[in-house]
């Protein structure tokens, strides 16, 4: 790629220089919304972890109450197994059917699976903007491409999991103008190669 050292940023009168930067600006929303599904990934699963560990627990203490009951033990706090396991067997039964109807490891698999797809038109937008430096590639076929990738795009919007509040916070948290999917110049370039950051091209033309 080393004719991308040898082509300068076009101007901002250039009609490609608009299409690039609107290229840009889809690949560093396209890689905010493949961040938060991993991070969404990782605390659903978190959470299933978490979730079987205290079914684990909560059978065990129903195990021994009902072994306690079973050999009517009545000193000490023994004699509270029978109310003792009667609680922990209703904790358990919501504990249960919460886990069943919110299924976190099947929540974060279609997360993980989001992600890669987002993933892959993340790569492909980076792909377009390397081929957009190349001003011998026809500016429709540019467009085409950028079309065809925003129409993948919205179908995986489409099918999406649900993200929740503390995963958009995390984001808005990394991003300096705090605004909702808004990227600078720097923090785009920030998340390219080297060689494809419109500084480093600026500098290696100065």
């Amino acid at each position: 790629m080393s004719w991308i050292w040898q082509i300068p940023t076009p101007s901002p009168s250039d009609p490609r220089y608009h299409l690039e930067s609107q290229i840009r600006e889809c690949y560093g929303r396209c890689a905010y919304t493949h961040k938060i599904h991993e991070k969404m990934a990782e605390r659903l699963a978190t959470r299933q972890w978490l979730g079987k560990w205290a079914n684990s627990i909560l059978s065990a203490l129903i195990t021994g109450g009902s072994v306690t009951t079973l050999f009517k033990a009545e000193t000490g706090l023994f004699q509270y197994a029978d109310n003792a396991t009667a609680i922990l067997s209703i904790l358990s039964l919501i504990f249960n059917a919460y886990l069943k109807d919110l299924d976190p490891g099947a929540l974060a698999q279609r997360h993980r699976e989001t992600a890669s797809d987002m993933w892959n038109v993340r790569e492909s937008d980076q792909s377009l903007i390397a081929d957009a430096l190349d001003t011998e590639m026809p500016i429709q076929s540019l467009r085409d491409r950028r079309d065809g990738l925003q129409a993948a795009l919205n179908k995986l919007y489409l099918a999406a999991p649900f993200t929740d509040d503390k995963a958009y916070a995390k984001a808005k948290t990394a991003l300096k103008d705090k605004e909702d999917l808004m990227f600078s110049e720097k923090e785009i370039d920030d998340m390219l190669p080297h060689t494809m950051r419109r500084a480093y091209r600026r500098a290696a033309h100065s």
